[in-house]
C-alpha cells in the first residue's frame, strides 16, 4: 500500500502553480499516493484556478478555514472506499511550503492521523504578519486592505474578520506551542536566500523541536527557483534537491 502525501499551497499559491505539478509527479514516480488541493478560498474558482476571479473569497480566507479545508481532505482520502486498496491509512504525510508549512505543523499538533511532517519555506508564526498599530486601526475602520500581486496585478482583499479570526483562535494558531508539541518525524527544508520568509524562522522551527531534522538550500530563494509559469518539463536544480531531501526523510 503507498504513504499518502498531501501538499499544501501557500499564500497567494494554488495546486497547479510553477512547478508543483513535477513535484508531484516526482513523489508519484516514488510510490507515494500524493495529493495537491486548492484551499477553499484562495480565490480561485473550478474553471479558472490559476488566476484570482474570486477575490470576495481570497478576502474572506482565514487561517481557521484553511485548518478546516485540510482537515476535511484528510478525512476524504482515509474514509474513501475508492482508495482503501490503494493507501496505507498509517502513513500519512503533510508536505505544507510557506504559509501552509504553518497550517500543516498546526495540523499535524491536533491530528494524531498525521504520522510525518515536513515544511518547505514554512513560516514560524502567524501574528507578526499582520499590520501593526496604526495600520492596524486604519484596516479595522476600513474593514480590508489590499495587496498587489506582483504576476497578476490585481489588488487583492483581505477583509478585517481575517485578524478578528486570528485573534479569537490565538492559541490554537500558535505555531511555537504546535511544533513543541509534536511526537512525529519533523523536517524542516528551507532555502538560504528565501527574501519572503527568513531563515531564521527555519532556524527557530528547529529550536523548538529538536528532534527535527533540518536542511537548508544554499543559494535559493522562497520558490526554491520556481517561478510562474513553469515551462520546462523538468525540475528546476534546487527544487529538485528540495524533492530529493522530502523523500529521503520520508523514507526513514
Amino acid at each position: 500500500d503507498q504513504a499518502v502525501v498531501i501538499f499544501c499551497h501557500g499564500y497567494k499559491g494554488f495546486k497547479d502553480w510553477g512547478a508543483w505539478n513535477l513535484a508531484a509527479e516526482a513523489f508519484a514516480k516514488h510510490d507515494y499516493f500524493f495529493i495537491k488541493f486548492n484551499f477553499s478560498h484562495n480565490g480561485g474558482t473550478v474553471e479558472n484556478p490559476i488566476d484570482f476571479p474570486d477575490l470576495e473569497a481570497f478576502g474572506n480566507n482565514n487561517y481557521t478555514k484553511e485548518l478546516d479545508d485540510l482537515e476535511t481532505v484528510i478525512d476524504w482520502i482515509l474514509n474513501n472506499e475508492n482508495f482503501t486498496k490503494e493507501i496505507d491509512k498509517n502513513q500519512l504525510y503533510l508536505i505544507g511550503h510557506s504559509r501552509a508549512g504553518g497550517i500543516v505543523t498546526l495540523k499535524a499538533s491536533e491530528n494524531n492521523k498525521v504520522a510525518k511532517l515536513v515544511s518547505w519555506a514554512g513560516v514560524a508564526n502567524f501574528a507578526n504578519r499582520f499590520p501593526k498599530k496604526e495600520a492596524l486601526e486604519n484596516w479595522k475602520k476600513d474593514g480590508v486592505f489590499y495587496v498587489i500581486n506582483g504576476r497578476t496585478k490585481q489588488q487583492m482583499p483581505h477583509f478585517y474578520q481575517y485578524y478578528e479570526d486570528f485573534k479569537q483562535n490565538e492559541n490554537r494558531l500558535n505555531i511555537q506551542k504546535a511544533v513543541q508539541n509534536l511526537k512525529i518525524p519533523h523536517l524542516v527544508l528551507h532555502g538560504t536566500q528565501d527574501e519572503s520568509v527568513p531563515v531564521s524562522e527555519a532556524l527557530l522551527l528547529h529550536r523548538w523541536n529538536t528532534q527535527s531534522q533540518l536542511v537548508l538550500i544554499d543559494d535559493t530563494n522562497h520558490t526554491f527557483g520556481v517561478s510562474h509559469p513553469h515551462l520546462l518539463d523538468t525540475l528546476p536544480e534546487k527544487m529538485n534537491e528540495v524533492v530529493s531531501a522530502t523523500i529521503k526523510f520520508l523514507l526513514q
